[in-house]
């Protein structure tokens, strides 16, 4: 069994919304701050936005600022990303990730990846 997999992602028209899950087992999400990154065809991988163990930070790049909103349920082992007036330019394969520190959103010690879900924004 993965130990993060992510769920939630498809087509959308711009505007639209989408909502990621990011689903851990074998180990307690609620110990690990959890980021969201995204890959584009032909770029490097970014962070979107994480969030600490506690929710008590929070880091979005600036693309999203204000459309993006991350968000952990720890109860149920499970992060989010709710994502708001979609763009374009916000395709991408969406990648949760999940580290002892807040430091993953700088792609430091990040103990477990996901598999990826593609979001694709387009008319």
């Amino acid at each position: 069994q993965l130990p993060l997999v992510e769920s939630g992602g498809g087509l959308v028209q711009p505007g639209g919304s989408l909502r990621l899950s990011c689903a851990a087992s074998g180990f307690t999400l609620g110990q690990y701050a959890i980021g969201w990154f995204r890959q584009a065809p032909g770029k490097e991988r970014e962070v979107v936005s994480c969030i600490s163990d506690s929710a008590d930070s929070t880091l979005y790049v600036d693309s999203v600022k204000g459309r993006f909103n991350m968000s952990r349920d720890n109860a149920k082992n499970t992060g989010y990303l709710q994502m708001n007036s979609l763009k374009p330019e916000d395709t991408a394969v969406y990648y949760c990730a999940a580290s002892p520190t807040f430091s993953l959103c700088y792609f430091h010690r990040v103990d477990y990846w996901g598999q990826g879900t593609q979001v694709t924004v387009s008319s």
